[in-house]
């Protein structure tokens, strides 16, 4: 029965994926940006029929085994020379995001403090699933959850379009802008997204660099328990919320990586889970469109989004600036 009830959401992945690398053969663009565009202008102007939408859910499974298999064409070497410098990075944005989105959202634009925390959570982390995961440590109500998701959801938009442009504007560098969609877009699908469509090198980057960026979710869902639970209004998020929300893939993805380091397996081998990679990444991606609704983003406060915006200004401007002071 689960099976028949995903089978014509999947199908509608593969043919959208497809479709996408068909546009992208005859129109000389990216695959991977043409599967996010086909998902939105489908949802937005066609409509999604319900019965494709568990199939089409299932987008973000596909997105994993993605970034799993890429593990396969990822330089271990490479990522240990310069992965501390990465990390270090990681860390400073995202407390600089936070705290930046913080300070304006309460102090300059008067907003509540959980609603304050949940674009701070979600911006400076990794979007929505942070959004989701503090949200049920601080108590936060459904009405503010859905605010700040729908604030997290139009930047992704918006950064999926702006980013590839400045990097192609600025000439820069696989590893630069990889690192730096890395460390200051949002959510990890338009991060993979904008990395790939660069390069190679940049989507690797982009993808490592994000991961290790959400693995700072349990951290600071701890914090604002802590924070909201002195005034007895906040919930400690257990061991098992942490867990589940952890990002697992990645363990997966840096597993196959130590295994193609050690050369068991072939070119052959490799070439071919490179290839089942991309097109996993494109199931995905057009499901990600798929979730791009602009009627939602239009009921999306203007303070919440100004706000994300300033921050977003800053920590990308910021990070930039020291990725090419460093590499």
């Amino acid at each position: 029965m689960t099976v028949r009830r995903l089978l014509p959401g999947v199908l509608a992945l593969c043919l959208g994926a497809v479709l996408a690398r068909t546009l992208a053969l005859l129109l000389g663009a990216n695959d991977l940006l043409l599967a996010i565009a086909l998902g939105a202008v489908t949802t937005n102007v066609v409509g999604v029929p319900a019965r494709l939408t568990p199939g089409l859910v299932t987008h973000k499974l596909w997105l994993g085994a993605g970034i799993v298999l890429m593990g396969a064409s990822i330089s271990v070497a490479t990522v240990l020379e310069v992965g501390s410098r990465v990390f270090l990075v990681v860390i400073a944005v995202a407390l600089l995001t936070l705290i930046v989105v913080e300070l304006l959202a309460r102090t300059v634009f008067g907003l509540s403090e959980r609603l304050s925390s949940l674009l701070a959570a979600g911006a400076s982390i990794c979007g929505v699933s942070a959004v989701v995961a503090v949200a049920g440590a601080i108590s936060a109500r459904e009405d503010q959850v859905a605010y700040a998701a729908a604030t997290v959801l139009l930047f992704d938009a918006i950064t999926i379009v702006v980013y590839p442009i400045i990097g192609d504007l600025l000439a820069l560098s696989g590893t630069v802008f990889g690192i730096w969609a890395g460390v200051s877009m949002f959510s990890t699908g338009p991060v993979v997204a904008v990395g790939f469509a660069h390069s190679e090198v940049a989507g690797q980057w982009a993808t490592m660099t994000k991961l290790s960026r959400n693995a700072l979710i349990g951290v600071v869902a701890l914090a604002y328990a802590s924070y909201y639970a002195r005034s007895g209004a906040g919930s400690r998020p257990s061991v098992r919320t942490l867990w589940d929300e952890f990002p697992k893939f990645v363990l997966g993805m840096l597993a196959l990586a130590l295994v193609a380091s050690t050369d068991i397996l072939s070119a052959t081998q490799q070439a071919s889970l490179e290839h089942a990679s991309n097109w996993l990444f494109l199931l995905a991606f057009v499901g990600l469109g798929t979730e791009i609704q602009l009627a939602d983003l239009r009921n999306t406060g203007p303070v919440p989004a100004i706000v994300v915006l300033l921050a977003l200004l800053v920590s990308s401007v910021v990070s930039l600036a020291a990725l090419l002071l460093v590499f």
